[in-house]
């Protein structure tokens, strides 16, 4: 008995010290590491066919494009990565000679890019690299007996870099045409790369002559890509495209080792997700060394990773917020980046106030607990979250959410004065204002037109106001009445929301794909909108798919729909209303199926031309046609809220880099004593119970001894 005490006098003890809820082993204590965590298993990890913000968290961290956005400056800005210097661009007319750097945009038929990478890049350790004595690829001719035990590239036995080359960039372009790969940019490029269609097509057909053969992509010509050493290489691109230098800075871009590919390409390997999609090999400042998309993905720091160091300047402010105290440090500044998949908010907001996370964002139920807004509408923590050391960054998102009128529509859509003003008398009764604080927690800005804040061409103050929609009031933008809105509609021929002509109540569909709970609340407020002009709004609710479809044909009046830049150019944006790229026509981004010649004129002169007064003229012009067209309801431009430990640090909000883990730094003994201070174990309750265990136990050896006793 007396060893029963003395045990559990021990076992209460030893849970004295440490934390019985820490989610993570005792040997990374102390370590540099951070945590976070991801919602949704990533569907592709090869750069060749990754688009989704999900998969650029994990592989803007592995590869290493030429380009990246610098990380503390605003407006965005381009700068060297994998390159030694911004790429040279010359231009050529139609018989390939050159022109001068400001020749007139009519006379450029090929714009060349040349790129010069830092010599002495290194590739993260695999197993594709490993080499015998003789020098020969180790892992080649690879059979089921070598491959028992194998699921990792961490089984084989032995690991290897080298160095990247540009011959491994131009192939990596080659594989954005192959017809097994479906890279969703393959359409993009083809318009603009120098002979990528041809080559794209020229891989199809060798490919349905021999389809279980091998396809060898340097076996085909590709004149728009060109090795000229270990370091250079150039891309000669159709016409005048600036544009073309934010592709750069995507992974799509990224170097690719052709070992790499062959060695993931022996049979076996695929039955054990031994692939490019499952276990990316890049030259950035990360490696995957774990991919248990059902549990959790650890970034590695690639030990050969020497090539950057945090920025030495950044904007103004930056200095007195600490951003600027790494500068000159190699990166990344932390050893290992662990992801942790929460499908589930509440237990993720939980473990980041118990110091297991490092940032979090901010779902709806927790944001009352999490941020205070003042009077004039700017947010900071609550007091509860500063007590804890706790700190907020916010951004605007360069995204836009809207709700478009089908242009094909015999209502809605169209050009007549009839449709403009009844456009017009919805976007002006539909309160976006009011659906941001109500169903956004206010984190949104409302759109005046389709490009965000940060994007050139977005305007300030007054002169950035739909004036269709909104009056300058005290120095401020205030949505016309409703008045105004039943006027317009009474001139569009509905009075009172009532068809002149038919004497029927104007009713008008919304398609859309919500059908959950938080959604039917949205499209019950949505209804009120519309009510207020007495227009009846009927929601037909569908499948994603069928949904798509419908836009396909064009068989819509409303639909909701968003679009994310994918770099931060204003031709990003007002593309998507360009009539060359109406969706049902040709199959492109426009899904309103917009279309307005002058409009489409301005943008074609517009798109390619370089940031400036004149770029910026024509862009105002454009926005005064969209405004008076409204074929969109402009929507909102979301707000992305961050909260982050006071042991995290050179955390500022960057919507276009998506490598940012590499610039963190955390304190990992700081966060220790602050994770021992809000986990302190409840014993109390354990004492008394193991104290009730000891008199319970006692009791029942003297009952047991009187029982001995009495016989």
């Amino acid at each position: 008995m007396k060893r029963l005490a003395a045990y559990l006098l021990m076992l209460l003890l030893a849970a004295c010290d440490g934390l019985w809820n820490d989610p993570y082993p005792s040997s990374d204590e102390g370590r540099s590491i951070l945590y976070t965590a991801f919602t949704e298993r990533p569907k592709h990890l090869d750069p060749a066919q990754a688009y989704s913000e999900n998969e650029y968290a994990l592989l803007a961290n592995i590869y290493a494009p030429p380009l990246q956005y610098h990380y503390l400056k605003r407006p965005y800005e381009l700068v060297p990565l994998a390159a030694s210097a911004m790429p040279e661009v010359s231009y050529q007319d139609s018989r390939h000679r050159s022109l001068p750097a400001d020749a007139p945009q009519d006379r450029i038929a090929y714009s060349v890019y040349e790129i010069h990478i830092k010599p002495g890049m290194r590739y993260q350790p695999h197993p594709a690299f490993a080499v015998d004595g003789l020098g020969r690829p180790e892992y080649d001719h690879l059979g089921p007996k070598q491959l028992e035990g194998v699921h990792a590239p961490g089984d084989f036995g032995h690991s290897d870099t080298r160095v990247v080359h540009a011959q491994d960039y131009a192939y990596q372009i080659r594989r954005l045409a192959d017809p097994r790969l479906h890279s969703p940019i393959y359409g993009v490029m083809s318009q603009y790369i120098l002979g990528f269609r041809e080559y794209g097509q020229a891989l199809q057909d060798a490919l349905k002559k021999n389809p279980e053969g091998h396809l060898d992509l340097a076996a085909y010509p590709l004149p728009g890509v060109e090795v000229v050493d270990d370091t250079t290489y150039r891309i000669s691109i159709r016409g005048k495209y600036p544009q073309f230098a934010y592709w750069l800075a995507m992974p799509f871009f990224s170097p690719m080792p052709i070992e790499v590919e062959r060695f993931y390409e022996q049979p076996g390997m695929k039955e054990r997700n031994l692939t490019l999609d499952w276990w990316p090999v890049g030259s950035g400042p990360y490696y995957l060394s774990e991919n248990n998309p059902n549990r959790r993905m650890i970034l590695e720091k690639n030990p050969y990773y020497d090539s950057e160091t945090y920025p030495p300047h950044g904007e103004e402010g930056d200095e007195k917020a600490g951003l600027l105290h790494d500068r000159g440090k190699k990166l990344p500044l932390t050893d290992r980046v662990v992801f942790t998949l929460e499908k589930e908010t509440i237990p993720y907001w939980n473990k980041f106030l118990e110091g297991y996370y490092d940032a979090s964002g901010i779902s709806s139920d927790s944001f009352d607990q999490a941020v205070q807004v003042g009077a004039g509408g700017e947010a900071s923590v609550s007091d509860e979250m500063r007590k804890k050391g706790i700190t907020l960054s916010t951004s605007v998102a360069t995204s836009t959410l809207y709700t478009g009128f089908n242009w094909l529509d015999p209502v809605v859509g169209g050009s007549s004065e009839r449709a403009r003003k009844l456009r017009q008398a919805i976007s002006i009764a539909v309160d976006f204002e009011e659906f941001i604080s109500i169903f956004a927690n206010g984190r949104g800005v409302a759109a005046q037109s389709p490009i965000p804040p940060g994007i050139f061409g977005y305007r300030e103050g007054r002169a950035g106001i739909n004036p269709v929609v909104y009056d300058w009031v005290d120095g401020g933008p205030r949505r016309k009445p409703v008045s105004e809105a039943k006027r317009l509609l009474a001139e569009a021929g509905y009075p009172n929301g009532v068809d002149e002509k038919t004497h029927q109540p104007l009713v008008i569909n919304l398609d859309t794909t919500s059908s959950g709970v938080g959604d039917k609340s949205r499209l019950d407020w949505l209804r009120k909108q519309f009510d207020k002009i007495n227009v009846q709004l009927v929601v037909r609710s569908t499948d994603y798919n069928r949904f798509q479809d419908k836009i396909r044909r064009g068989d819509t009046q409303m639909f909701y729909y968003g679009w994310n830049a994918d770099y931060p150019d204003p031709e990003n944006f007002l593309f998507l209303l360009d009539g060359a790229e109406g969706k049902v026509a040709h199959g492109g981004e426009n899904a309103s199926n917009y279309s307005n010649p002058e409009y489409d004129m301005l943008f074609d002169k517009m798109k390619n031309m370089e940031n400036g007064p004149e770029r910026l003229a024509i862009i105002d012009r454009m926005l005064e046609i969209l405004h008076n067209d409204a074929p969109w309801l402009w929507g909102y431009h979301p707000k992305n809220y961050v909260l982050q430990h006071g042991w995290l640090y050179n955390v500022k909000p960057n919507v276009m880099a998506n490598n940012k883990l590499k610039y963190w730094r955390v304190d990992p003994g700081e966060r220790a004593q602050y994770q021992k201070k809000w986990n302190k174990p409840v014993l109390a309750p354990l004492w008394i119970g193991g104290g009730l265990l000891v008199i319970f136990a006692f009791w029942i050896r003297r009952a047991l001894r009187k029982r001995d006793e009495s016989r």
